[in-house]
């Protein structure tokens, strides 16, 4: 009896999860009139693909998302390799300074400069408008970094004591025992960026406002949402109710291929969080 009441109060909470994204499928696939209507629940009425088709054959969308799955990518390796060699030396106790790094990285965790400070700096290292403004400021995550050092720290040193005994350096540890072990917590890690990155829209928000070429396509999202941006530019005569179809089929589009990443990490997933939480 007991499973069975763990099973329905799992199903609960999937269908919970699940009942927006079904609700915003449905209504990018419903007539417009259905949805002046409010006729449109969990299953699409008047079916149709119009706003799809309008969103795939508009170079607007098509570029957006390609240049958010490069900025995506490069975002991820460039953060893992700052992630690895930040948290590596850490583990290592005659590091000198060791104390004095690890409260650094703890008190950028909790205070920040603030908006208009970051505004004034990226203004002066001219990047304002400039792609690498959506790359460098957020390359590093402290609450990653200490995810890393934890899950470091649980891999025993004698491993690393073995191989320093046979000559092998630093860096060679690293590459040859430390991240051949450590698949689980750089996959989990991986995900943590690139869901970060591509649902980001604040930094293009605060300082992207002039470069439409390199809008994200979350930032392209919220201004369609918002109304600051036109949804079909080619097309003047949108009847009354297709703008909200249009919306929410830009949604699905922006949303789904991010979800498609979960299937090929969701088994590292919890076990690079749990094992990188066994030690602080």
């Amino acid at each position: 009896m007991g499973d069975w009441i763990i099973a329905f109060v799992c199903l609960i909470v999937i269908f919970m999860c699940l009942a927006p994204m079904l609700t915003l499928l449905s209504r990018s696939l419903s007539d417009p009139r259905s949805l002046l209507r409010n006729e449109v629940t969990l299953l699409p009425k008047g079916l149709n693909f119009n706003a799809y088709q309008t969103i795939l054959s508009d170079s607007m969308y098509t570029r957006s998302l390609v240049w958010t799955a490069i900025l995506t990518g490069i975002c991820m390796a460039l953060s893992m390799f700052m992630t690895t060699i930040c948290a590596y030396p850490l583990i290592y106790d005659n590091l000198k300074g060791r104390r004095f790094f690890n409260a650094m990285i703890l008190f950028t965790m909790y205070f920040g400069a603030g908006l208009i400070p970051n505004y004034l700096l990226y203004n002066d290292l001219g990047l304002l408008n400039n792609p690498l403004v959506l790359i460098v400021p957020n390359c590093l995550s402290v609450f990653n970094v200490i995810i890393m050092r934890s899950f470091l720290f649980g891999i025993p040193d004698s491993l690393r004591e073995s191989a320093e005994i046979d000559g092998a350096g630093p860096i060679r540890v690293l590459v040859n025992i430390y991240i051949p072990l450590s698949t689980s917590v750089i996959a989990t890690l991986t995900l943590f960026y690139a869901v970060g990155r591509w649902n980001g829209y604040g930094d293009a928000l605060f300082y992207m406002f002039r470069n439409r070429d390199y809008y994200p396509i979350q930032y392209l999202l919220y201004n369609i949402i918002s109304g600051m941006q036109n949804i079909d530019p080619g097309q003047t005569d949108i009847p009354m109710g297709a703008s909200d179809t249009y919306k929410a089929a830009s949604v699905m589009f922006a949303t789904v291929p991010i979800l498609m990443i979960y299937p090929w990490l969701q088994r590292y997933f919890i076990h690079g969080v749990t094992l990188g939480s066994e030690k602080g």
